[in-house]
């Protein structure tokens, strides 16, 4: 294969320009990036590093979008009265519907408007291709093969797209154990309660590197996200989806310039915008179902109340509590709302209350009994939990029927009360032995 190579190269050389110097310089960055000993070190600290740059980037616009949004609420608001809608109309519309919709836009938008231009920025690099190399390894391992990394990549963004990028994979059983593995990593939607809590409970512990730790954080949390993708890769590989992994040819392009324009149309219009209509969408109406539920009462408690306390004793196992659970339930249409939901249900309010009107959120959650421990394992059950249902939705179209999007589910969300529940056994554990 090397001598095959060998005389095509010189072939190409004396039959088109050669540009030797650019040639050199990329198998430099290549021995740096895709080498044995420095290949995942790399590809981890990029990601610590675009996370970091999401992090701080979008905490500022976040707040200004949120004040301007919910600005237009009070006008939105007295406009309905003008034209005479009904009081519980007016409040279905403006607290359930808007509001949700406000704050789907103003937590996901900063964040999208950062994280996909730098990731299409690596993609233009031609540094994608590369991940795939670094990574192939541990998928063949895994009884599946390196285009998954690709098709997992895209999932960072949104994990709908994810598993339609799937396709690229030949394999039908290859194919299908990407797509019931794509939701292991964190979509765009789940990042900014993860960056949240990570910055509240884990950079609280050194606040003066509060972002930093909160970075590197979130950036483990997507490390346990691959390798569990890689766990269950092996688990559907050696059972339910049993094979020989495929081999494939994967061309790494030359490093070249991106260009800007291209960043911009690619990221803004063809990601950010499509991936923000369609929560938008999932979000309004999620938005009034909940609201009907927080303002339905019975026996003196509303819904979300009650279906709380049901859940309770399960979310208890897993380090949790009903109302966790019950955002997370209540949250499916769209990531984004889950934490706005839970905050309603300790407050026990009629609307959606954003963090951002709230002071001391922290020591709020505390009050409700949380600790490092309960943020833990909220941020872990975020990172395993059943799909959203877009994801699902999609999963359904890409495998003909509505059996894998129901397995998919089933294997996700086991998979996280069983992390969590370890994680707080062997935490209780670990504090049974200090105080022997």
């Amino acid at each position: 294969m090397e001598k095959i190579y060998e005389k095509a190269q010189c072939i190409a050389q004396k039959a088109v320009r050669y540009d030797k110097f650019q040639e050199d310089i990329d198998k430099k960055i290549d021995l740096l990036l895709t080498s044995k000993a420095t290949g995942i070190l790399s590809m981890l600290l990029l990601l610590s590093v675009i996370f970091w740059l999401t992090l701080v980037g979008a905490n500022y616009p976040s707040q200004l979008l949120a004040k301007i949004l919910f600005v237009i609420e009070g006008y939105l608001e007295r406009f309905l009265h003008q034209i005479g809608l009904p009081g519980v109309v007016n409040d279905f519309l403006v607290d359930g519907m808007y509001r949700t919709m406000a704050w789907v836009v103003s937590v996901m938008l900063p964040p999208l408007a950062i994280f996909f231009p730098l990731f299409t920025f690596l993609e233009e690099l031609g540094y994608l291709p590369r991940i795939a190399f670094n990574l192939d390894y541990f998928f063949k391992k895994a009884g599946t093969q390196g285009k998954q990394a690709l098709a997992m990549s895209m999932g960072f963004g949104c994990n709908a797209v994810g598993v339609t990028c799937c396709r690229i994979i030949n394999s039908p059983r290859e194919r299908m154990i990407a797509i019931l593995t794509n939701s292991f990593v964190p979509c765009n939607g789940r990042f900014p309660t993860l960056m949240l809590l990570a910055y509240l409970f884990i950079g609280g512990i050194m606040p003066n590197l509060g972002r930093m730790l909160a970075s590197l954080a979130v950036a483990g949390l997507v490390v346990f996200g691959i390798l569990i993708t890689l766990l269950v890769s092996k688990l559907l590989s050696s059972t339910f989806l049993k094979g020989l992994p495929s081999s494939f040819i994967l061309e790494l392009p030359p490093y070249r310039v991106p260009h800007i324009g291209h960043i911009i149309i690619r990221s803004i219009y063809e990601r950010t915008l499509l991936v923000l209509g369609r929560a938008i969408a999932v979000a309004a109406p999620a938005g009034g179902i909940i609201w009907l539920l927080a303002n339905i009462k019975f026996e003196n408690q509303n819904l979300l109340a009650n279906a709380a306390a049901l859940l309770d004793p399960l979310g208890r196992l897993a380090g949790l509590d009903g109302y966790i659970l019950l955002a997370f339930i209540a949250g499916s249409p769209a990531n984004e709302i889950v934490l706005p939901i839970l905050l309603m249900g300790y407050l026990a309010q009629g609307t959606m209350v954003s963090p951002d009107e709230l002071t001391g959120l922290k020591e709020l959650l505390e009050s409700y009994g949380w600790t490092t421990l309960t943020a833990i394992n909220t941020m872990l059950f975020s990172l395993l939990h059943f799909p959203c249902a877009t994801t699902l939705w999609t999963i359904k179209s890409e495998t003909g029927g509505a059996r894998w999007a129901v397995f998919a589910a089933v294997l996700t969300t086991s998979l996280a009360f069983l992390v969590c529940f370890l994680t707080s056994s062997l935490y209780r554990l670990f504090s049974w032995i200090i105080k022997l």
